[in-house]
Formats: structure tokens, sequence, C-alpha cells
């Protein structure tokens, strides 16, 4: 099998008003939108995927309709993770893991959307010597 896209779907009762959150906090614009679903790409490349969808839409099967995004972290790769910290927090989303260095690479934060799902910001950063051995030679943070 040859996967040619991938990206979360998250179920949620409040479908414009999740969309929204992800705009304006995040920089994604709509791709395709409707009342149930809409699919959002980010301004600054196509190729980063975000949708949203009611959560008891018909597409979705029985045993999982009327289920909402949970038990889930979206990770957002940023060039400047203080910016983002900054712009995020001026903005009133709530804190739930302060802005810190991590010694397996990170420099990081994480909130929430209205739906409870964490988001972790994350600048890649040179990770200590102990871990920078536990990393593929091109997989290493920081190091571009």
């Amino acid at each position: 099998m040859r996967i040619t896209s991938f990206y979360p779907v998250l179920m949620t009762g409040d479908v414009a008003g999740t969309a929204a959150f992800y705009r304006t906090h995040f920089g994604f614009v709509a791709a395709f939108e409707s009342d149930w679903y809409v699919h959002l790409q980010a301004a600054t490349d196509p190729a980063v995927n975000l949708a949203i969808l009611d959560g008891t839409h018909a597409t979705i099967p029985e045993a999982g309709r009327g289920a909402t995004a949970g038990g889930l972290l979206l990770n957002f790769e940023v060039e400047d993770v203080d910016a983002a910290h900054d712009r995020l927090m001026a903005a009133g989303l709530p804190t739930l893991l302060p802005l810190r260095d991590e010694p397996f690479g990170q420099r990081h934060f994480i909130t929430s959307d209205p739906n409870g799902v964490l988001i972790d910001v994350i600048t890649p950063i040179p990770p200590d010597a102990d871990f920078a051995k536990l990393y593929a030679a091109d997989a290493l943070p920081g190091t571009t």
C-alpha cells in the first residue's frame, strides 16, 4: 500500500467553531467547507492538513457516532515557538505545559483547542548527548 496523504480528522459538536479556532490561531484556510465537514490546509503549506467533522454525521459508523475528539495530541512544529507562545497566550489560549526546553530536542509548550484536544507547539532544538545517540542520523533535531 502506498499512502498518498495523511491527516487527522477531529470529530466535534461544533464544526464551525473548531474550524474557526484553527484558522484564527494556526493559520489554516478551508479547502472544502460544509456545515458538517471542513477540510483545512495550512496557508503556508498545503501539504499540512487537518479536518473537522460533525461527530454525529451519518458517514461515521454507528459504533463511533457521537464521539468527539479526545485522547489526542496534535504536534505543530513551527519556526519560532517563542513568538507562537507569546501570540497564543496573548489570545487567551490555556497554558497546560509552560514553554520549556526538553533534553530530547524540543522547545515547546502545550495548549488545547475548544474540544480539549491537546496542542503541542514545538521548535526542534539540539538534544543533549544521551538523547542525540537515539536518533537516526538524518532525524537529529535542531541540526539544520
